[in-house]
């Protein structure tokens, strides 16, 4: 590849943004994190960008299709490696382990859902406790039909979730 800094520049910009969304989703679809994405992909693109000016690539598909290959490829070979170590999260869980487990308080639990509103605890207990389908929940609390039911079910979820994010709980903080 012969270009001047601006040209290759802005090849690898549209590299970056065209090609790296789709690495990403794919390792987090791994259960990587949006950093070890970004290492792989800066990974990846070197190795493309050699064999580029070295003139040894020969395309059958896109650019974004082979960055990807490769991309999957080294978080295979990462991921491999990984296997074989024990980090010091799993050294820390398998501590844990052996203590007594905390047991989730219902009364702290309770009181995050009662913030939610009244509709909203009957509509999750309905769906979580009483094991009733978006159908009988939409005809017993009056709502228009299956999907608003879903969504009025998804909206009080939103809210616990968030009244949890603003103070920063964790799940020890609903244990006893």
């Amino acid at each position: 590849m012969k270009a001047t800094n601006e040209t290759r520049e802005d090849w690898l910009t549209r590299l970056y943004l065209t090609a790296f969304p789709n690495v990403a989703l794919h390792i987090a679809r791994q259960g990587g994190l949006l950093d070890e994405a970004k290492d792989i992909f800066q990974d990846a693109l070197v190795i493309y960008y050699e064999k580029a000016v070295s003139g040894n690539v020969q395309l059958t598909h896109s650019e974004q299709a082979y960055l990807l290959g490769i991309a999957k490829h080294l978080w295979y070979h990462q991921q491999q490696k990984q296997k074989g170590h024990v980090n010091e999260d799993v050294l820390n869980f398998m501590e844990l382990a052996n203590e007594e487990p905390l047991q989730p308080s219902a009364n702290r639990l309770l009181r995050y859902l009662e913030r939610a509103g009244q509709k909203c605890m009957e509509i999750l207990q309905a769906f979580y406790y009483d094991k009733q389908n978006m159908k009988e929940i939409a005809e017993r609390f009056g709502l228009s039909g299956e999907r608003s039911a879903t969504v009025q079910k998804h909206k009080c979820l939103e809210k616990v979730r968030n009244k949890v994010k603003e103070k920063s709980l964790t799940y020890e903080d609903f244990c006893v």
